[in-house]
């Protein structure tokens, strides 16, 4: 999504690759932290910053870089609590809350912390700052745990955030609040194409990778051809790792043996394969489905795919003889009709991301070429194409192609403040109104373009109402033909909503922040 950006006060402090490139530790951190407020975004300078610094110097870095952002509108707050005249130049306020996460919360030595704090701002040309910088830090430093308790005493977002939040999740808003200024836990999908969960986690355990099974379950009720409802409980495994650790640590991962994903995220692809699975179910007499096309082959599509992470995760089901046998062994339920081909196809609008999918894909031996050659009867089509206008139907008469859709939708992303924390900073209050219309243009796009019958799993990463519950109330307003499927207690995830479920980030050992909420296609 577009973000705004405001210009720099000094123009040879203009955020760039080659000062980010020079300097000291945290003169290199302070010039990346000015990129981010003037809307750069930390994904596009992390690597930029870490890659110039020597190895030992990479983990202050980046706890510093981390910390900061988390921390950012509380020190924000402390720092103008501690200043008797208000501090206008970007550039001071960023060192000096450069030099208060040091004392507060990565426990520098004081006169470490101070001294180089006063030096970078020497070395960014502002030395006429070096006394204030100089008297407010040591004044923290005289008391840090005082300082540290009022840093921590509320919320560490921009103001409008939190007021958000507060409104949508009163009851959970002071949870959420801190937690959304914790790191979050590293999480792992295994390829279940590959390997079993069973065996990955035995081989964990030989590496000396201290993790944690997780299990979701989800359960909920989908129509049948009777007319009625059947409950269905789906689950999810993946691995909770007690410490974040390098991807070329753990086992086979560059054979394509795990993925790291959050484990919200991993819900994605067994909701919509398990609707899908009962589309494919409900008998052809029923009034309710689409006849309109042959049962030896269905075409199903992720939407907003990139970087590739559910899409993969659906390859895997897909492939996997074991969670996926209706695509690869003769059903003994001839209510089921075998499939003989299945065809997705994933959209993106960015080409870089498209790029990404193409590299992730590749090292979970899931491009076409390993399907192919795995004897995989599934067809994979990669497009970049705006999902507002796309038709997956292209110059033919019928637009109705899609048996199943996976819609991850664009969003604000603040259910991932914990791993992206520059969110905070290049969101604004504008942002969220012109998500949720960019969001509606893709769901009315899509949705003609699903089978009666069909299903659309509504996915964002967002724990902002406008985007999620309140944006699905206002489609199926919209749309006789849309049906909401209830998520059953069976559920061990998340919070029910009049539409969906809500997972929200508020501990230590959580996943991020998603929304999900399954629709159906009726006969209008």
């Amino acid at each position: 999504m577009r973000q705004t950006s405001t210009a720099p006060r000094n123009n040879k402090l203009k955020p760039s690759s080659n000062l980010i490139m020079n300097g000291s530790v945290r003169v290199r951190v302070i010039r990346t932290l000015l990129a981010i407020q003037n809307g750069q975004s930390l994904a596009s300078v992390l690597d930029p910053l870490l890659n110039s610094l020597h190895d030992g110097d990479k983990g202050f870095a980046h706890a510093l870089l981390l910390t900061t952002l988390r921390q950012w509108y509380a020190l924000e707050r402390l720092l103008d609590s501690l200043a008797d005249n208000s501090i206008d130049e970007k550039e001071v306020r960023t060192t000096i809350q450069v030099g208060l996460t040091q004392l507060l919360y990565l426990q520098v030595a004081d006169h470490a912390a101070i001294h180089e704090t006063v030096e970078a701002a020497k070395e960014i040309e502002f030395a006429h700052a070096t006394g204030l910088i100089n008297a407010i830090l040591r004044k923290v430093a005289k008391n840090p745990s005082k300082f540290r308790k009022k840093c921590d005493k509320k919320h560490s977002l921009p103001n409008w955030l939190a007021y958000q939040l507060k409104q949508d999740w009163s009851e959970q808003y002071d949870d959420l609040m801190q937690g959304l200024r914790q790191p979050a836990p590293m999480f792992l999908r295994v390829n279940t194409a590959v390997t079993s969960v069973e065996d990955y986690q035995q081989a964990l355990v030989e590496f000396e990778v201290e993790a944690d099974l997780v299990e979701l379950t989800s359960g909920f009720n989908l129509p049948n051809s009777l007319d009625a409802a059947t409950s269905k409980t789906i689950s999810t495994k993946g691995f909770r790792l007690h410490q974040s650790t390098a991807v070329n640590a753990l086992p086979q991962f560059a054979q394509g043996a795990a993925s790291v994903q959050d484990m919200h995220a991993q819900l994605a692809a067994p909701l919509i394969h398990s609707a899908l699975f009962n589309k494919l179910s409900v008998k052809n007499d029923d009034a309710d489905v689409d006849t309109d096309t042959n049962n030896n082959e269905i075409r199903i599509l992720d939407a907003c795919a990139a970087p590739g992470g559910k899409l993969a995760h659906w390859l895997e089901i897909l492939s996997s003889n074991e969670q996926s046998p209706l695509f690869h062994v003769k059903q003994d339920d001839e209510s089921i009709p075998a499939v003989s081909k299945v065809t997705l196809t994933a959209i993106d609008n960015e080409a870089p991301r498209i790029e990404r999918i193409y590299d992730n894909l590749q090292r979970l031996n899931l491009s076409q070429h390993d399907l192919q050659q795995a004897e995989k009867n599934i067809e994979l089509n990669i497009v970049c194409a705006d999902a507002t206008t796309w038709q997956g139907a292209g110059k033919k008469k019928s637009k109705l192609v899609f048996d199943a859709i996976l819609l991850d939708s664009p969003c604000t992303a603040t259910g991932v403040i914990r791993r992206h924390p520059d969110i905070s900073i290049l969101r604004t209050e504008e942002d969220v109104e012109q998500t949720a219309l960019l969001q509606a243009d893709i769901l009315h796009n899509l949705w003609p373009q699903l089978k009666v019958g069909g299903y659309l799993l509504y996915v964002t990463c967002s724990i902002l109402k406008q985007e999620n519950v309140e944006q699905m109330q206002d489609f199926i307003t919209h749309y006789s033909d849309a049906v909401a499927i209830e998520f059953s207690e069976d559920c061990n995830w998340g919070i029910a909503q009049a539409i969906g479920r809500q997972c929200l980030p508020i501990d230590s050992e959580s996943g991020d922040g998603f929304y999900y909420a399954l629709l159906h296609k009726t006969a209008e």
